[in-house]
């Protein structure tokens, strides 16, 4: 081995650790950040956001299996992107989220700045309808939790986007706002198997698309 390939590897060696250890002070950095603004603002969230319980299990089920490409439809001001961001920093990935609404579509990205998440979010201001037909993917995590009467065109126009052994998550599932029609479509889908946490009184459909 030549001297300068030597000296390449020596220098490598030595900053492989200094490397590993900048990374991980900012990501403990984030991880404090973010579980900082999630305490300070526990009881603020209004605007049909997500209760913290269920932001938490968003965010758990990411984690778990390693997703990295998200969708959400319907951000309102930011309360569950951020958990799905805080995620997605988590396993190297990013969330596309789509809000109808201008005020609230600013308000989640100051929040979601305030939360440090910027970097982990495609926020997307327009009509869902549109945009969820419009966007490629594809993706493996999928949060559903926009206008409850079109719950089963967004899981028609996006099934085919959905990586197999991906998730697809929908609200309020359980106090009466998804209708019947909808989750018997998902319960009943060939591709998917389905359960529903309740650990919130809103509820939510959680279905793994089959490998």
């Amino acid at each position: 081995m030549k001297p300068k390939h030597i000296i390449i590897l020596l220098t490598s060696a030595l900053l492989f650790p200094v490397l590993t250890s900048n990374a991980q002070a900012k990501n403990e950095a984030l991880n404090a950040k973010v579980e900082r603004f999630l305490n300070d603002h526990k009881r603020d969230w209004r605007d049909m956001n997500v209760p913290y319980e269920d932001g938490k299990i968003l965010h758990d089920l990411i984690v778990k299996n390693g997703y990295t490409s998200g969708l959400e439809i319907g951000t309102s001001t930011g309360h569950s992107t951020i958990w799905l961001a805080w995620a997605m920093s988590k396993t190297g990935g990013k969330v596309i989220t789509l809000e109808l609404n201008e005020r609230r579509y600013k308000e989640a990205l100051k929040n979601i700045a305030e939360a440090g998440l910027s970097d982990y979010v495609d926020a997307r201001l327009g009509n869902a309808h549109k945009l969820v037909k419009e966007i490629p993917g594809p993706f493996d995590f999928v949060f559903s939790d926009a206008d409850k009467d079109w719950y089963k065109q967004y899981f028609i126009d996006l099934e085919s986007k959905l990586k197999a052994g991906g998730c697809f998550t929908t609200h309020n599932v359980a106090d009466g706002q998804a209708n019947a029609d909808f989750l018997n479509y998902v319960k009943s889908h060939p591709q998917f198997t389905t359960t529903i946490d309740r650990t919130s009184r809103a509820g939510i459909m959680i279905s793994y698309k089959k490998k």
